[in-house]
C-alpha cells in the first residue's frame, strides 16, 4: 500500500469499495461482535520492537540504505537536516517498502520536531485512519497507534485549542484504541463538539462509528439520517445507510439509498459496483 492510499482513507471511505470495507467494519445485526482481548490490549509494545520487526523484511540492499539514513540522524544537529532525514525515512518505509507503522512513526517524529499544527494533525490522522480501518488488528499494535495519535492530537491542541477536528480525532483515539478505562471518555470528547455545533459532519460520523463498534445499529441509522439531512452530499453517510438497511434485509430501502449515492460518485468503475449491487438486490 502506498502512502497516498493511507492519506485518503478518512476522506474516501466508500471510494475504496464500500461493500468490502463495510462488510468488514459493520457487523451483521444478528451477530454479536467478538469481544476485545483487553488483557493483551493493555500490554505495551515499544516503538523499537516495531521498527526492529519491520527491518526483518528488508533485503540486504534495503538494509544498507536504511542504515545510511538512520546514521545520518545521529549526525544531524540542525533541525532542518533532521526533518529532511525523517521525511526520507518515512518515504523509504512508505514508498519503497509499503510498511505502515515505521512510515507513520517517522512522519510523527518529523511532526513533533517541526511542532506545527498542520504537521501534527496530518500525522495524527494517519494513525487514526489506520485505527479505524484495523478494528480486528493486533491489540498491542492498535494500542500503540492510538497512543501515538493521542500524543499528536494533544500537541496540536496545545497550539490551537479551538480545532474541533483535532478534538474529535482525540475522542476517536479513545474510541478505537482501547487506551481509556471508560470507552465513554472518547464519546464525551466528540459530543462536546456536536453539542456546540450539531452540523459538524466529521464529529457526527465519528459518533456513528462509535455506535457501530458498540453494536447500536439503530442509533447509527438515526445519526446517519441526521447527517444526510444536514449534508445530503455526504457519500459515506449515504452508503453506510444503504449497507445497514441491506443488512437488516430491508432491500427496498437499501436500494433507495444506493440510488441516492449514484449522482455523487464520479468514478465509472465504482459507480458500476453500486449499480450491480442495486441490480442484485432488485432480483
Amino acid at each position: 500500500m502506498k502512502k497516498p492510499q493511507w492519506i485518503t482513507i478518512g476522506t474516501a471511505v466508500f471510494l475504496v469499495a464500500v461493500i468490502f470495507i463495510y462488510g468488514r467494519r459493520v457487523p451483521n445485526k444478528y451477530n454479536v461482535p467478538a469481544p476485545v482481548a483487553t488483557a493483551s490490549a493493555n500490554t505495551e509494545i515499544s516503538t523499537d520492537s516495531i521498527l526492529q520487526n519491520s527491518r526483518k523484511q528488508l533485503s540486504q540492499e534495503q538494509s544498507t540504505r536504511l542504515a545510511m539514513l538512520e546514521n545520518s540522524i545521529s549526525r544531524g544537529d540542525v533541525k532542518d537536516q533532521k526533518l529532511e532525514v525523517y521525511h526520507q525515512l518515512a518515504h523509504f518505509w512508505g514508498d519503497s517498502i509499503g510498511s505502515f507503522p515505521p512510515y507513520a512513526w517517522y512522519e510523527a517524529e518529523a511532526a513533533r520536531l517541526e511542532n506545527s499544527e498542520k504537521s501534527l494533525t496530518f500525522a495524527a490522522h494517519l494513525f487514526l485512519s489506520s485505527l479505524q480501518e484495523d478494528q480486528q488488528a493486533d491489540a498491542q499494535l492498535t494500542r500503540w497507534k492510538a497512543l501515538q495519535a493521542r500524543d499528536l492530537f494533544e500537541r496540536s491542541l496545545k497550539i490551537n485549542p479551538n480545532n474541533d477536528s483535532s478534538k474529535v480525532g482525540l475522542g476517536g483515539c479513545y474510541l478505537f484504541g482501547n487506551i481509556a478505562s471508560n470507552p465513554m471518555e472518547g464519546i464525551k470528547l466528540i459530543k462536546e463538539v456536536t453539542e456546540r455545533d450539531s452540523t459538524n459532519a466529521y464529529a457526527q460520523m465519528m459518533l456513528v462509528q462509535g455506535s457501530l463498534v458498540s453494536g447500536q445499529f439503530d442509533k447509527a441509522i438515526t445519526r446517519l439520517q441526521s447527517v444526510n439531512r444536514m449534508h445530503p452530499d455526504n457519500i459515506e453517510a449515504i452508503l453506510l445507510l444503504a449497507d445497514l438497511y441491506e443488512r437488516n434485509n430491508d432491500k427496498a430501502t437499501a436500494i433507495s439509498w444506493y440510488k441516492k449515492s449514484l449522482p455523487f460518485i464520479k468514478k465509472a468503475d465504482l459507480k458500476e459496483v453500486i449499480e450491480k449491487r442495486i441490480n442484485d438486490l432488485s432480483k
